[in-house]
């Protein structure tokens, strides 16, 4: 039995790197070059024009990642965008579960996003008439009162590191500038930056790691293309058990970098999301730690659903079961949504791309999950980030419920 489950353990630690991880590497890497080229010019585009504000921040939410609706998360407490447009834009991010289904399923994905971003821009409109926020308004400007206060304090911390030469070429912002309230909450007070720049973990993933990765994707990549020419990568090539070898090594590092970076439920913060966006260094950088991150919860989904295959006797067995939960994979669906970060989301996309869940299902979690871009709101405001993930459940059973009643009654 153990021989078994290692067996198990190896050969999804292969497909997941093979059949999954690279090609979501292949499209972070498409993203994110538009990202850096386009210099957060769609954040600028949604500061400046009030009345289509909710839709442009589903547009950006519904860019795959978690990026977009990030930076869209700090501008509700500078005051620039309205709560409305906060809802739409968490509404339609569907963070990097996008990128597993992208991969695996783009015509399923295309009807989400289409569904999605017609539901998002709706529900925005209907916060911003019912004025849901209002009570708010005083909290967020007392909030900013504080922080103010604080700006002196931290221009002289600043103006230290600076002539240190320490984290001087990450000054660029989207949506705030360097030193204002917003600046001070989401970037300074929990980390020196010095101490950041000299960790082991910034040392691994700037230095070596990314580059280590990136070989290892591309090659990875090719073999992955071979596969879906039912190339059998293991046998046909010069080099034995090629695709055993590599797809496991792949997986096993991806692993090592999230434990590195700590990073469990999310894949990026704010400021690591504006990196990106002045850098291409830093693109490869992150994009090589976003790819670990969804490589290792996909290979995690994998291992949960062929465990249960084993234990039960066979995939009839536990798709089945699974799929005679019926409505209720739409509540399931909906609460997984309501957890913070992309982890759970991309466990549970990915037991749909292996038809345990019904379409119903996946689009309720698609609509209430926030990804990484509810953490910056969290951190800013948390009775209004409990407020907007309570709002974009309700469309999400909506939506959910009418769509199961439609198609699986």
């Amino acid at each position: 039995m153990l021989r078994d489950i290692i067996e198990i353990i190896l050969s999804c630690a292969e497909n997941a790197f093979l059949q999954v991880g690279v090609f979501v590497g292949a499209v972070l890497l498409i993203f994110g070059y538009i990202n850096y080229k386009r210099e957060g010019g769609f954040v600028r585009s949604l500061e400046n024009s009030k009345r289509w504000q909710p839709v442009i921040g589903s547009m950006l939410g519904l860019s795959p990642g978690c990026g977009g609706a990030i930076f869209v998360m700090p501008l509700y407490l500078k005051g620039t965008v309205t709560f409305g447009t906060v809802i739409a834009t968490l509404i339609a991010t569907m963070g990097d579960s996008a990128f597993v289904l992208m991969s695996t399923l783009p015509k399923e994905y295309l009807l989400v996003s289409a569904v999605s971003i017609v539901v998002a821009i709706v529900s925005g409109y209907i916060v911003d008439k019912l004025k849901i926020d209002s009570r708010f308004s005083k909290r967020k400007q007392k909030l900013l009162n504080e922080l103010g206060e604080k700006k002196q304090e931290h221009a002289q911390l600043e103006n230290a590191l600076i002539n240190k030469g320490v984290h001087s070429e990450c000054m660029c912002h989207i949506g705030h500038s360097e030193g204002d309230e917003i600046d001070i909450f989401l970037h300074h007070g929990k980390k020196d930056r010095e101490e950041t720049e000299s960790s082991f973990a910034h040392t691994f993933t700037h230095k070596v790691a990314y580059k280590i990765f990136w070989v290892l994707t591309t090659i990875g990549l090719i073999l992955g293309i071979l596969m879906l020419c039912q190339i059998d990568v293991n046998i046909s090539l010069k080099i034995p058990h090629l695709g055993t070898i590599l797809g496991i090594g792949g997986t096993l590092f991806s692993v090592i970098y999230m434990i590195v970076n700590k990073k469990v439920l999310k894949s990026d913060s704010h400021e690591e999301e504006e990196s990106k966006v002045f850098s291409l260094k830093e693109t490869l950088i992150h994009n090589a730690e976003d790819t670990a991150f969804v490589n290792t919860w996909v290979f995690v989904a994998y291992v949960i659903y062929e465990i249960a295959v084993y234990a039960v006797g066979g995939e009839v067995v536990v798709k089945d079961w699974m799929l005679a939960t019926g409505m209720a994979s739409v509540f399931i669906g909906a609460a997984i949504g309501l957890i913070p970060g992309c982890g759970p989301q991309i466990i549970f996309v990915t037991l749909y791309t292996k038809g345990m869940l019904p379409f119903a299902a996946l689009l309720a979690n698609a609509l209430s999950q926030d990804g990484d871009a509810l953490f910056p709101l969290l951190a800013i405001d948390k009775k209004s980030s409990l407020l907007a993930t309570v709002i974009t459940t309700i469309p999400a059973l909506i939506v959910g419920v009418i769509v199961y009643l439609i198609f699986n009654t």
